[in-house]
């Protein structure tokens, strides 16, 4: 059955139409969005392994936020080991944690044509259009302690593998706590990359039949800041009278919580584990109030990170599966999948070994 003039003009325009919207968003279904979850970011050139490290390289670390203790012993230590291959660090960065509070920052870094970025990202995708723009420029682009998505950098530094770091946080507690009770997790910000995958790998863990008497009642949010991290226990712990166990996997969050566990009537009660640095929890340890904590050196990681954008703005590695590289007294690395290179397995720190580490 033949159909009329018209008709026809109607369908030609309506197929203009799909087609022109199909190159701009895709015709017939949802727009889909860009992902930039996929591997690492990816590059055309080839890895020269014996190329030598460049001299004068200028390498910007960008923490979650400037103030952070622990994220100073990462970059301060990422700045003296580029001395080493005679290249130049500095640090800078936001006074706060929010999820766009880098971006200005990393803006202001590409303009100044650093060779390297290193970031520790607050948000994974927040900072992916100006990463992605310093990448145009050449800019090698490392992520350490908490990772952008993968197509937003070459590497990503990271201090211990993801699974074990959320596991492990689980099975202490859990032998701590004779594997029952009611458990909380005190976490940093909503969008951390590194708290978030730990958090997950957590709770694959009490999925399991050994933790069947355990059961996490809450996850609360101290934005790595010391005060709020410290209400923010205080409100655990009236909210939930019966809860047996608290588990931070921050830094700034396990200090707040433990000073204010100490001297109160839930000392000897609640037990409190996760991830803190030794300086930090020393006298907590000491006095009882935690039992045992766990972290890596995070001076290494600021070196390992140094070595390794140094041997990407060196021409040495691309950030391919496989790449291997010298990451100074360190040693050698290897690059893994999408772009991730793993500094070791964390430290439990004790009574019996905690006077052994300083920082």
């Amino acid at each position: 059955m033949s159909s009329s003039p018209a008709r026809r003009r109607a369908a030609a325009t309506a197929a203009a139409v799909c087609a022109l919207a199909v190159a701009l968003a895709g015709c017939g279904g949802t727009t889909k969005k860009d992902n930039d979850n996929g591997g690492a970011a990816k590059s055309d050139a080839k890895a020269d392994p014996g190329a030598p490290l460049k001299k004068g390289l200028k390498l910007a670390f960008l923490p979650k936020q400037i103030n952070n203790p622990y994220e100073k012993l990462i970059d301060e230590a990422g700045i003296t080991a580029a001395g080493e291959f005679g290249g130049k660090g500095k640090e800078v960065g936001p006074s706060d944690a929010s999820a766009s509070s880098q971006v200005s920052y990393i803006n202001t870094l590409v303009q100044q044509r650093q060779d390297a970025i290193l970031i520790a990202a607050n948000d994974p995708n927040a900072v992916c259009g100006p990463l992605k723009q310093a990448m145009k420029k050449d800019i090698k682009v490392v992520a350490y302690d908490s990772d952008t998505a993968p197509a937003c950098r070459q590497l990503f530094i990271n201090q211990a593998s993801s699974e074990e770091i959320g596991r492990s946080q689980v099975q202490h507690l859990a032998r701590q706590l004779g594997y029952k009770g009611q458990i909380a997790i005190l976490s940093a910000t909503q969008n951390a990359t590194n708290q978030n995958t730990w958090i997950r790998f957590m709770k694959d863990e009490l999925s399991k039949p050994a933790y069947k008497n355990m059961k996490l009642v809450k996850t609360v949010y101290g934005d790595d800041d010391d005060q709020k991290s410290f209400q923010e226990t205080q409100g655990l712990l009236k909210a939930y009278p019966e809860l047996k166990g608290i588990i931070a996997p921050t830094t700034v969050g396990i200090a707040a919580a433990a000073r204010y566990i100490s001297g109160s009537s839930y000392e000897g009660k609640v037990v409190l584990n996760g991830l803190g640095t030794p300086n930090q929890m020393r006298k907590y340890v000491k006095d009882g109030t935690v039992e045992q904590f766990a972290l890596w050196d995070p001076k290494k990681l600021g070196y390992l990170g140094s070595y390794a954008a140094a041997a990407l703005a060196s021409g040495q590695i691309t950030g391919a599966e496989g790449e291997k590289f010298k990451a100074g007294k360190l040693g050698e690395y290897t690059v893994g999948k999408n772009g991730e290179v793993i500094l070791g397995p964390p430290t439990v720190f004790e009574k019996s070994n905690i006077d052994k580490y300083h920082f």
